[in-house]
């Protein structure tokens, strides 16, 4: 039970910043969905981090938005 409370603990920590990077770009959960041809709650589960996109959708979401890819990811590393 303790790795299961785990497991759950790490999948709600905060992976990515794609909310934060729309939100800055005035884009919507609507606009992203439709560019990737995707339900609009699957888009809203990567931007609450409740599941993440794959790496290689990291990178189509990073050119549809113009950014680094590392912009929607956030740093491991303290620095």
């Amino acid at each position: 039970i303790y790795l299961h409370q785990m497991l759950i603990d790490m999948s709600k920590k905060a992976i990515n910043r794609l909310k934060a990077v729309l939100a800055e770009q005035g884009k919507t959960n609507k606009w992203l969905a439709e560019k990737l041809s995707k339900n609009e709650t699957t888009i809203s589960r990567w931007c609450t981090n409740e599941v993440q996109p794959s790496m290689d959708t990291f990178v189509e979401i990073a050119g549809l938005l113009n950014v680094d890819v590392r912009e929607l990811i956030i740093s491991t590393k303290n620095n």
